[in-house]
């Protein structure tokens, strides 16, 4: 059974649970009713960080339009447009057991495509949860609910695995940004232009 998470909770992922490397991270959201004429796209991805909290290089940035991480340990599995159906709207695919010993951190994050110019933001976005799930039995090990504590945000730092005493470790963050996408790249070292 999964371990359900409040924001700001720390739950160990690989102690415990022997030969665990691969995980899937899921992350899914519904939207609300709204008058507005756009489609919600909302986009997962993944900042690949080292000890300073930042990206050693653009690279580390994993999301939509750079799938795969050099060192294959961190694959996004493709950009959803629409959020529509059940489940899983994004999935990230992570083996801890490739990741560079330089890499401390990787921050899970979703942003809406294009927030500004269609009005939208995550006050209209509901039901938005992480999940970490055993890629080796489909077995959901941490579940992270967000509930719907956002108004004005465009984009959200929602979990992240770090390394801690050489386990792997998951944090429930919850914290949004304004900007989207360009304010989370800036927060997180990726060059902007």
């Amino acid at each position: 059974m999964a371990i359900s998470l409040q924001k700001g909770q720390k739950v160990d992922l690989t102690k415990g649970q022997a030969g665990l490397t691969k995980v899937m991270v899921g992350l899914g959201w519904d939207t609300n009713k709204y008058s507005g004429s756009h489609d919600f796209d909302l986009d997962a991805a993944a900042f690949v960080l080292g000890a300073s909290g930042k990206v050693s290089k653009d690279e580390d940035f994993v999301f939509y339009n750079n799938l795969r991480h050099s060192s294959e340990a961190v694959i996004h599995m493709g950009d959803n447009l629409t959020g529509e159906g059940e489940g899983d709207d994004e999935q990230i695919l992570v083996d801890l057991s490739k990741l560079p010993v330089s890499i401390d951190k990787i921050a899970f994050t979703v942003t809406i495509h294009e927030a500004d110019v269609r009005g939208q933001n995550f006050g209209q976005v509901s039901n938005a949860f992480i999940r970490i799930v055993n890629d080796s039995n489909g077995e959901e090990i941490i579940r992270y609910d967000l509930g719907e504590d956002f108004s004005i945000e465009t984009a959200l730092v929602v979990g992240e695995l770090y390394r801690h005493s050489g386990e792997w470790k998951f944090n429930a963050i919850g914290s949004g940004f304004q900007g989207g996408l360009r304010s989370l790249c800036l927060n997180f070292g990726v060059n902007v232009s």
